[in-house]
Parts: structure tokens; C-alpha cells; sequence
């Protein structure tokens, strides 16, 4: 991944250079600077790539005019759900709520995506779900968890080319941990991943260690 470094002194003067004189070409940006144009080649490259210019052929360099902070913006609004989803824990729609229960604990997960006979998604189960389910004296064994899984059409559920800031809103509008990632197709909805609070964490720790592309 690209991180978004701090630029450093000589990339702030093409910086200002192009915000004064754009647009302007690199063999004039190197004279000012009393470069060659092939030692300011890698710091262009990172300026252009990293969004602060703007190159058009036989133009020249322009300055986008965007701070660091919205080009960050920009970039977090295009990350998409494959980049950061996780492995689905699924179970099967006739296990008992005992089995989930054990399941759930054994994977370490805060959520469970309930499939039917063709490994279609049928069903969603919470810890809210398996507790729920589990006060009084409820013989735990003899309840499948089809009884009591959240069923469509109040599933909240994404795909994989989904972008990760519209699923982080329909996780705090719902107020539930994770989402499964879904692929449609004739047979139903097959579960190919889950999104959760732990992968939202994760996008914000890459932010802060300058690691978001």
C-alpha cells in the first residue's frame, strides 16, 4: 500500500511552484529548481499519484487544490468491502441453539449467518439472539435456530463492490456488529463474507498509521 507520507521539502516547493505558474511543465519546474527533470521524476510520480497535481499530456502539471485531509476524505469514500471483509461463520438452519451457542463461542465470533439445504443465506443470529433465546429453563437442545434468527426481508446485508462508508451506516442505523457480504444469484443469497465493527476499526488504525491507498 502507498502510504500518505508527509511531502518533503523539495515536494512542498513543486508544490508551490505549480500553485503559482500552472499550468507548467516538469522540464520547467526543474529549472527552477535547478534540477534535472529526471531527479524531480519520482517526486511528480508521488504528487500526481497521491492526488496534489494534475498532469495532462503536452499541458503540463496543474494544482488540484485539495488538502491532505480531502484527498483522504476522497480516498476513504472509495474503499469497497472486499478490501477489508473477513471469513463468514455460517451454520445451518436445523442446528439446535445449543450448537450455535457453542459455535459462536468456539469462533469468537459476535455473529452467525444462518444457510438453508443449498448454502443459501436463510438467516442472521446475534449474541442478542442466543442470549435471548437462552433465559428461563429452555431445554437449549431441542430449539433449532431458525426459530429464532432474524429472517429476510430484515436482513442488512452488502456485497463486495459495496462501499465501506455506505455499510458503516447501515451498521449504525440498524445498530448491529456485522453484516454478511452476499453474492445474488438465482438460488438466493450466498454468504462470501461478513463486515464488521472490527473491520470499520481496522480501516480507521490504517488511517492513523498512513496506510489507507
Amino acid at each position: 500500500m502507498v502510504s500518505t507520507i508527509e511531502l518533503s521539502n523539495r515536494q512542498e516547493k513543486i508544490l508551490q511552484i505549480v500553485k503559482d505558474n500552472g499550468p507548467i511543465t516538469g522540464e520547467q519546474i526543474a529549472d527552477q529548481l535547478n534540477l534535472t527533470r529526471e531527479t524531480l521524476r519520482p517526486d511528480l510520480a508521488i504528487l500526481t499519484m497521491a492526488g496534489y497535481l494534475e498532469a495532462r499530456p503536452r499541458v503540463g502539471y496543474f494544482y488540484t487544490g485539495k488538502t491532505g485531509s480531502q484527498l483522504l476524505t476522497e480516498k476513504v469514500k472509495k474503499l469497497q468491502v472486499y478490501q477489508y471483509q473477513s471469513m463468514p461463520v455460517v451454520v445451518d438452519e436445523g442446528v439446535s441453539v445449543y450448537d450455535a451457542i457453542c459455535t459462536m463461542f468456539l469462533e469468537d465470533v459476535g455473529t452467525l449467518f444462518v444457510v438453508d439445504k443449498n448454502s443459501m443465506l436463510v438467516g442472521v443470529l446475534s449474541r442478542k439472539d442466543l442470549l435471548r433465546a437462552s433465559l428461563g429453563k429452555t431445554n437449549l437442545e431441542a430449539i433449532p435456530v431458525n426459530i429464532i434468527m432474524t429472517r429476510m426481508p430484515n436482513i442488512t446485508f452488502c456485497q463486495k463492490d459495496d462501499l465501506i462508508i455506505d455499510v458503516a451506516e447501515k451498521i449504525i442505523e440498524k445498530q448491529i456488529d456485522a453484516v454478511p457480504v452476499v453474492k445474488i444469484s438465482g438460488k438466493g443469497y450466498e454468504v462470501i463474507g461478513r463486515l464488521t465493527k472490527t473491520n470499520m476499526t481496522k480501516v480507521l488504525l490504517e488511517i492513523a498509521k498512513d496506510e489507507i491507498i
